[in-house]
């Protein structure tokens, strides 16, 4: 364990679900683990026991929090856990917490098979119909002018990156035509047998569109989605569709929002462990980004394009899955030092895009 990691308190020590299994973390609530082909090779999805009005009166079920990618090992381990471990009892809805693959990519699959709702924030429904259809400006083609004139100029790595053109439709194949909207401050009522709680919606910036947390202060349980994160620090990243945003500035004003929820809060996290010590982790994030901030000001002392700082924030090798988040996170500090008028942002002769002091 990392000294980070060792400020933090794990109440369920090194146990994890193993694929196709569930844990019970409280009465009703479920934590599953599916794998991913990544680096960072899992997810944590969560099942809440619920109870449903479907217009012929009340139907218990579940509710389930993300999805896992759309492959066929993750629709095995669903499978498995529809046939042995939700006690006959069907999903009567679909919550995903964002856009990305390992959260939304098997809605479509799990909405249909139990004819059962999606429900999302607009902007993060809107941002994966977009990308699943590879709509021009969000598909995978676009990165690489974004990075191009942010100086990425290895022709091995562009060529590794084009293979990775049509990633995120790959992963997400398709996306439910309609859906519940969720909005901050939403209190979505969840529960069965008469116990249902309230779970207020805690919109999230930075890392994704409109990130939905979710907070249910009777059970003081946080469903942190990716925003708050026990190991790693979440990807912010500056993307093409989006060339001037200041994704950094946005998530640590995110951050904040998790300052008013008791210190004493049980966080599930969707990569990690479930753990205590959610302010604790908040002051490390925000430790972790302003260390990396002083880094790229260091370098800035010389012109420096977001290429030119993947190395300063990554010094380890990187693989083309990893280098695009990288750039894109190398260009979001970036871009918070510009916007605060730190660094100032210049178009060279050779059409890269330079920051310096």
């Amino acid at each position: 364990m990392n000294p980070l990691e060792s400020q933090l308190d794990y109440p369920f020590g090194d146990m994890l679900p193993e694929s196709g299994t569930v844990f019970e973390l409280a009465p009703g609530i479920l934590w599953l683990r599916m794998g991913l082909p990544f680096a960072l090779n899992h997810i944590n999805l969560w099942l809440l026991e619920d109870e449903l009005d479907q217009g012929s009166g009340p139907v218990r079920g579940w509710t389930a929090v993300d999805c896992g990618i759309a492959d066929d090992a993750t629709r095995t381990a669903w499978e498995s856990i529809f046939a042995n471990r939700l006690r006959g009892l069907p999903i009567l809805r679909v919550i995903a917490t964002h856009c990305h693959p390992d959260h939304v990519g098997l809605a479509d699959w799990l909405c249909r098979r139990w004819s059962a709702p999606l429900w999302m924030t607009a902007a993060e429904y809107t941002f994966a119909r977009m990308m699943s259809a590879s709509l021009p400006g969000v598909d995978g083609t676009a990165m690489f002018p974004h990075f191009q004139r942010h100086g990425l100029s290895d022709p091995a790595m562009l060529e590794k990156l084009q293979a990775r053109k049509n990633y995120y439709a790959s992963l997400v194949p398709s996306v439910p035509l309609a859906y519940t909207r969720m909005q901050e401050g939403q209190d979505v009522m969840i529960g069965a047998g008469g116990g249902q709680r309230a779970w207020r919606v805690i919109t999230g910036f930075g890392h994704a569109p409109e990130h939905a947390s979710l907070y249910c202060a009777e059970l003081n349980l946080l469903i942190s989605g990716d925003m708050v994160l026990p190991r790693i620090s979440t990807n912010v990243s500056v993307f093409a569709i989006e060339p001037e945003a200041n994704p950094v500035q946005l998530y640590l004003d995110s951050l904040a929002k998790y300052n008013a929820l008791p210190s004493d809060t049980l966080v599930l996290p969707s990569h990690g462990k479930p753990f205590y010590g959610l302010h604790t982790r908040i002051t490390q994030l925000n430790q972790h980004h302003a260390a990396r901030l002083a880094e790229v000001v260091e370098a800035c002392r010389t012109p420096q394009s977001a290429a030119d700082i993947v190395p300063v924030m990554f010094p380890r090798p990187l693989d083309a899955h990893q280098l695009s988040f990288a750039l894109g996170e190398a260009l979001a500090h970036l871009h918070k030092l510009w916007f605060d008028g730190i660094l100032r942002r210049t178009v060279d002769t050779d059409g890269i895009i330079r920051f310096r002091l």
